[in-house]
């Protein structure tokens, strides 16, 4: 898809090598990206690995920011933004002309923004504080594993205070109690995701029933039993990205506001 082979990646710097560069040029930046969820998770993990941290604070999704615009795109991919603001590819998936791609649909995105009063979905970028390497694996075929001990509590989730209030309503606002299941492969991890959804008031569903108020998946399409159940009992569906926005704002289920959730 992005062209990169061995042959090209032979004589490439390993992360660390380049990460005090990178960390400079972040340093007091936002950091832009479509889903950027996914490349904050990358930035974040790989600086974890080479016991450094990002100087990044915050992040700004362009799909995010799409979707508050109110942009009639058929769908969430960067080709039907830059279509929609005459940005034209010339080397889809490359990382240098997605970023000019990206930065050419930004500013008009930016413009339209502050014109409508917009408010910019900027959310925090919590760092990773610890990581171990396995010692038992070679250099060649790689794996790690990490740990987010200080994202998220290492005790067992209570139970959801509040009663379920319901379905969720599409284009609206998830409230506390609402029941929420997950599906497939997200770019934040999943505990994580969870971890949030439970600070905002909501109930975590292992399955996909009648009372389930919402499917949070990337991959709608998929045959998985919670995607086949959500759509035999009409179960309302978001992606992750417009999950994480709508964690930003939770209803309360009491006349108390809801603590947010974004991060």
């Amino acid at each position: 898809i992005h062209g990169l082979t061995s042959e090209v990646l032979a004589d490439a710097p390993l992360f660390p090598e380049i990460a005090g560069e990178l960390a400079e040029r972040l340093d007091g930046r936002v950091l832009v990206a479509h889903n950027a969820m996914f490349d904050w998770s990358m930035l974040a993990r790989e600086y974890a690995r080479a016991r450094r941290s990002a100087p990044t604070r915050q992040r700004l999704c362009t799909i995010a920011l799409s979707k508050e615009l109110g942009l009639p795109l058929p769908n969430h991919k960067l080709e039907s933004l830059a279509a929609h603001f005459g940005v034209v590819q010339q080397r889809a998936h490359h990382a240098l002309d997605d970023a000019r791609v990206l930065a050419e649909a930004f500013r008009p995105s930016l413009h339209a923004a502050a014109r409508g009063g917009v408010r910019l979905p900027l959310l925090e970028c919590l760092p990773l504080t610890e990581w171990s390497d396995s010692p038992a694996r070679p250099r060649v075929g790689y794996q790690a594993s990490y740990r987010q001990s200080s994202w998220r509590p290492s005790r067992k989730r209570p139970a959801c205070p509040y009663p379920n209030p319901g379905r969720y309503a599409p284009g609206g606002t998830l409230k506390q109690g609402m029941r929420v299941a997950f599906s497939g492969d997200t770019s934040v991890e999943r505990e994580l995701l969870e971890d949030r959804a439970v600070e905002a008031g909501l109930h975590i569903a292992t399955s996909v029933s009648r009372l389930t108020s919402l499917l949070v998946t990337n991959d709608p399409d998929s045959s998985t039993s919670k995607t086949v159940k959500a759509a035999s009992f009409g179960t309302p569906v978001v992606d992750e990205a417009a999950f994480t926005q709508l964690l930003r704002d939770v209803t309360p289920a009491s006349g108390e506001a809801a603590t947010p959730a974004d991060g």
